[in-house]
């Protein structure tokens, strides 16, 4: 499926589920769909296909490699990452991620686009994870070891980071809306590309995974949202 908008003369086109709809009329796609680089690579080179050469690719990835997403692509240097943190529409701030071969044309229109959409911005070197997700991801994997070694229950670990460092949610429920299978997909993103084992995904991590226990999303995951749904 993909929607429309209209910014300050700008048609924004945004992917958020893969199809093979006509977006050919769009100046600038933003592409949403899951952290996969499996599908996001084939929703772009399909996208790449049928929309103007002239528009410019966004990525709502939020750890995958902006260079080797565009590089799928035959315009490389008009793709962007531009990561709007979750949930988007009550977070301020979007992440902007230049690849390899974005222009500075490319770049300063995405720019642009946030301020028209009122949104803070900043800046990230293409690496895994960029700025907001090098730092949270590994926090919220630590809170899972926590879980499973029995230091405290799911409860007392976000309390502790809502109380004791004015966190507004805990990591743990913040990964129930985040989806745990996002969270998985980053951590593994960030073991593979940096090669350190202190990015290990957590084996009861990958465990609620495997359950199919993602969150809020599937009305179970630390915590049970089935009585919400």
């Amino acid at each position: 499926m993909y929607t429309y908008r209209s910014v300050d003369g700008l048609l924004i086109g945004c992917c958020v589920l893969y199809s093979k709809q006509s977006v050919s009329k769009a100046d600038f796609l933003i592409e949403a769909v899951s952290e996969d680089e499996v599908i996001k690579s084939s929703v772009l080179r399909e996208a790449d296909r049928i929309v103007s050469p002239e528009a410019i690719f966004a990525t709502n990835t939020s750890s995958i490699s902006i260079t080797r997403l565009a590089a799928v692509t035959k315009r490389p240097s008009q793709v962007v990452g531009m990561h709007f943190m979750n949930p988007v529409p009550i977070m301020p701030l979007i992440e902007l991620v230049r690849g390899m071969a974005t222009s500075n044309a490319t770049f300063a229109e995405t720019l642009n686009l946030a301020r028209i959409l009122g949104r803070e911005t900043i800046v990230s070197q293409d690496r895994p994870g960029f700025i907001v997700n090098r730092l949270l991801m590994p926090m919220i994997n630590e809170a899972f070891y926590t879980m499973m070694e029995g230091v405290a229950t799911a409860e007392d670990i976000d309390a502790g980071m809502r109380l004791g460092t004015s966190h507004p949610m805990g990591p743990l429920k913040l990964a129930d809306f985040i989806g745990l299978d996002t969270c998985l997909s980053i951590m593994r993103v960030l073991h593979q590309e940096l090669g350190d084992d202190k990015y290990r995904p957590c084996p009861v991590l990958t465990q609620y995974v495997d359950a199919g226990w993602l969150g809020k999303k599937t009305g179970r995951g630390v915590y049970s949202y089935e009585d919400k749904l």
